[in-house]
């Protein structure tokens, strides 16, 4: 119980960030298989939390949770850990994938993990019956965001990822697959530029900060995707510094970036369908149509951009090289098949612009 508990205190802590900055406080009580009905632990736990909590004005909430959403691929080790001793318990993993699962696993049980998950059977070491995983096709809007900047007419790009996981590099060989598509069909492949870097990291910092410097100040980029966390702030800090722009990554983070760093320094950000998930997935969950023991990759489900769960925010700077209709046209093409992307991270995809593949800032 004690690792469902963080779970869930780390998830209020997230609701409560507002209150405690104003110096308020509110108190959150969790049960495990009781509740508070039990004339017990839990009762008497429950009514010496709200007396203390009405005395003092506190809010004060209660809850017993069946649904525990989790976004992140680092949740891969608590499912591991917590799914099978709460079966009555429905887990909602956003971006957690075999492979995230299958390290945890293999190595709770003695074994080394070579990060193949085609290589291993899940099934032969954790029980996720209880555990819907959703992934994404994070190369297609990865894709969408590089066609859309060399369409929009920038010519020097860069790619700053964060840690070289799957989804990141999933999010920078599609941006390299979009902007090469692009650049081919202008006819200036020669003169289309992408620096590639991964910062190993989830966060800017002054290091990365001065790379992203050098870019923008000496090398001539006129955009960087930055793909990774908070590791956007060093391409943003950057960037203002010289008029340079950003792309945005997972949500539409426009208001983010613009609000820190300038407004209309966002070109787009490529999204995924963070909201459409977790709508769809409680939806089913409430109306009795949870599916345990599921990892689904999501992507295109028809020609509507906005349906997708892959898709460019709303905010996209769109323009006269690739304008709004652009866009729902390329979708099109994607969806029914006419413009293909590839999935496989084991090598840069071909290209005919130049990709300088600057391995990782540190």
């Amino acid at each position: 119980m004690k690792k469902l508990v963080s779970i869930l205190l780390a998830a209020l802590m997230l609701l409560s960030v507002a209150a405690f900055a104003e110096g308020d406080y509110r108190v959150a009580m969790i049960t495990d298989y009781g509740d508070i009905t039990d004339q017990s632990f839990n009762q008497t736990t429950y009514e010496a939390c709200k007396a203390f909590c009405e005395a003092n004005g506190i809010d004060f909430t209660y809850y017993k949770p069946n649904v525990i959403v989790m976004p992140g691929y680092a949740f891969g080790g608590t499912i591991v850990e917590v799914a099978e001793e709460y079966p009555d318990i429905s887990f909602i993993a956003l971006d957690v994938a075999k492979g995230d699962l299958l390290e945890a696993a293999v190595g709770n049980a003695g074994q080394e993990y070579d990060y193949n998950p085609d290589n291993w059977n899940l099934d032969d070491y954790v029980d996720i019956s209880n555990v819907y995983c959703a992934v994404y096709h994070e190369e297609l809007c990865g894709y969408m965001a590089g066609y859309a900047a060399v369409k929009l007419g920038y010519t020097h790009l860069g790619f700053l990822g964060g840690m070289a996981v799957p989804a990141v590099v999933r999010y920078g060989f599609g941006f390299v697959q979009g902007a090469n598509a692009a650049a081919e069909e202008l006819g200036n492949a020669s003169d289309v530029v992408i620096e590639y870097v991964y910062g190993n990291q989830f966060y800017g910092d002054a290091d990365i900060t001065a790379y992203m410097d050098n870019w923008y100040q000496n090398l001539g980029v006129q955009a960087v995707f930055a793909c990774g966390g908070g590791i956007f702030t060093s391409a943003g800090e950057a960037a203002a510094k010289v008029g340079g722009k950003v792309i945005g990554v997972d949500t539409d983070q426009a208001a983010i970036i613009d609000g820190q760093y300038g407004e209309g320094i966002t070109v787009t950000s490529a999204m995924k369908g963070l909201a459409a998930t977790v709508d769809t997935l409680l939806a089913k969950t409430i109306a009795g149509e949870f599916q345990g023991g599921v990892i689904e990759t999501l992507g295109l489900v028809g020609e509507d951009p906005a349906a997708n769960y892959v898709q460019l925010a709303g905010s996209t700077q769109f323009g006269d090289g690739f304008t709004e209709d652009d866009y729902k046209a390329l979708v099109a093409a994607m969806f029914n098949g006419d413009v293909t992307v590839s999935d496989s991270i084991d090598a840069m995809p071909e290209h005919a612009i130049t990709v300088n593949d600057l391995g990782t800032v540190k």
